[in-house]
């Protein structure tokens, strides 16, 4: 689709809101809280989440942090201008909420409140059960606090500031402490953040069906070795080579094999592909330590082979 950027405000230090809308004020795609869309930047492809009310129809809004290690996605968004046009893809979603809960815990760590405002938006205008926490660095580096902290619904939004501790911290096993197979988790922001979370619910006896994350940090460990290596189908029974330096799921589509994707960085898991047999070298940002141990499912979007060869169900 192509969309125009109507508004644009900085609403923090290096982050800008964007409000994306359709010629003539046309409704919009629906999407659904926790929602992304893919922002075509040139060449370049990035993911960035839906964070207003699906309700809304007429505009998607997006919160885009411009970090000093940006590879040139943030940098992009942030040069725009109000009146550019840009092409997106219509809404996506692998952070999808659970309507059926009973209750749900949602935590946000820095930009990674946006998927989570939406989930915040639908559940309390719909009255579901939840609460939210939200960890920020400084108040002048936060997105989006003012919707909380001004809303009749602040007590859910629970916010926690490491330059102001006397506001308190974050105590995930006191948050966590009550599992329930009816209560369910949704985490979102950088990867040691998303860490701490599973690995408390872990520890407290939360069922892992129940705990949802989406990361927005690229994979750290995509500068390991990258010798060849063979990728057995277990399926269509054909084996398939993947060169040095070569990205399995380009292998796969070079020999006819379609494995959906979007990131094409480790963080989404919309690539995600069972493993049959053999090791994976994990360099993602999906997977928590405790699913890699299982070595059973990889991302081919960057993950590669620590043994010869690698049997996939495909």
């Amino acid at each position: 689709m192509k969309v125009t950027v109507t508004r644009k405000l900085e609403i923090a230090a290096d982050i800008c809101e964007f409000h994306l809308t359709l010629p003539g004020n046309q409704s919009l795609p629906p999407f659904a809280p926790g929602a992304h869309i893919d922002v075509h930047l040139g060449a370049l492809v990035r993911q960035y989440s839906l964070c207003n009310d699906p309700i809304e129809r007429d505009r998607y809004v997006l919160g885009v942090l411009k970090e000093p290690s940006s590879r040139g996605g943030a940098k992009t968004m942030h040069a725009l201008s109000e009146g550019d046009e840009l092409e997106v893809s219509e809404p996506k979603n692998n952070f999808s909420l659970d309507c059926s809960a009973r209750h749900s815990i949602l935590f946000a760590g820095g930009i990674g409140v946006t998927p989570i405002l939406s989930m915040f938006h639908f559940m309390a205008r719909r009255s579901i059960s939840f609460e939210m926490h939200y960890c920020i660095r400084a108040r002048s580096r936060a997105a989006f606090v003012d919707r909380l902290s001004g809303s009749e619904l602040s007590a859910r939004a629970n916010v926690y500031c490491d330059s102001e501790p006397s506001v308190g911290q974050l105590d995930l096993s006191k948050v966590l402490r009550d599992p329930d197979p009816r209560k369910h988790l949704y985490v979102c922001g950088p990867g040691g953040f998303i860490e701490a979370c599973l690995s408390a619910a872990d520890a407290a006896g939360w069922s892992e069906a129940n705990l949802h994350r989406e990361s927005f940090a690229v994979a750290a460990n995509s500068s390991g070795p990258k010798e060849a290596f063979d990728l057995k189908l277990a399926r269509s029974n054909r084996t398939v080579r993947v060169a040095p330096g070569q990205r399995v799921i380009d292998a796969l589509t070079a020999a006819g094999v379609c494995v959906p994707s979007s990131c094409l960085e480790g963080t989404c898991g919309t690539c995600l592909t069972t493993v049959l047999d053999g090791e994976p070298d994990h360099r993602d940002a999906y997977l928590t330590k405790k699913e890699r141990t299982r070595n059973d499912r990889f991302l081919p979007c960057c993950s590669r082979s620590k043994t010869s060869v690698l049997v996939l169900d495909l």
